[in-house]
């Protein structure tokens, strides 16, 4: 155990300031607090582009073009608006379907954008997914659901490729086996987190924040950025 939790240690140490991130994560205050916000970043990033190169700066766009100026308020009026007025802002027709049903779900569920959001996630379970309201959502995957998961205040993880290769890694290093299936990952991958003293979406963050663009982590390259999201 105390090889495992001085190789995680190490992983961790270079990603200070992250705590307060995902801290904000799971209080459901990323994007200023913004719901819509939330969920559209989902949606956008649910087709596997660059985060911080693709789909922040569109979310970005579509704060500018929309929230902003009081054009999409809520959850409501974003299910509600035309695709042909959202295409100019990101092209992907999936994205935006995946996105407006989201939040005419969320929006049945209280008038409350935060409260509705915060009520999904805390009504949810990792097994059930495939059967969960949000989950049956064409184009929502078990990576996208554990996304909105962690939005909406649940502490754990995503199965996504990048958290699997630097977790799996860090298994191997402590002489562990690495885990292929998506639902025994996050399993372990929570258990890992707690035995070690971290929160799984601690983990999580960190697994995407250590990997370096040019000549910087991703932590420094955009910890300006972090603070904004």
């Amino acid at each position: 155990m105390n090889r495992l939790k001085n190789i995680v240690d190490e992983y961790m140490s270079k990603v200070t300031g992250l705590k307060e991130h995902c801290e904000r994560c799971l209080r459901t205050e990323r994007w200023g607090g913004s719901v819509v916000l939330m969920i559209v970043d989902a949606a956008f990033t649910s087709i596997g582009l660059n985060y911080f190169t693709a789909v922040v700066p569109k979310v970005e766009l579509f704060n500018k073009r929309f929230v902003e100026p009081g054009l999409i308020n809520n959850l409501r009026e974003l299910a509600a608006v035309d695709y042909n007025t959202l295409r100019n802002i990101w092209g992907n027709r999936r994205s935006w379907d995946v996105a407006k049903k989201i939040a005419g779900y969320l929006s049945t569920l209280d008038s409350d954008d935060r409260k509705a959001f915060r009520s999904w996630a805390g009504s949810t379970t990792l097994e059930d997914w495939r059967r969960n309201p949000i989950g049956v959502i064409k184009g929502v995957g078990l990576i996208t659901y554990q996304y909105l998961r962690m939005m909406g205040g649940v502490d754990t993880v995503m199965p996504d490729k990048i958290v699997k290769k630097v977790i799996n890694r860090i298994r191997v290093e402590a002489g562990l086996n690495p885990i292929i299936d998506d639902i025994e990952f996050v399993k372990k991958t929570e258990e890992l987190a707690y035995q070690t003293g971290y929160r799984p979406i601690e983990l999580c963050w960190m697994t995407w924040l250590i990997q370096s663009e040019g000549e910087k982590t991703r932590i420094d390259k955009y910890a300006n950025l972090l603070a904004r999201i």
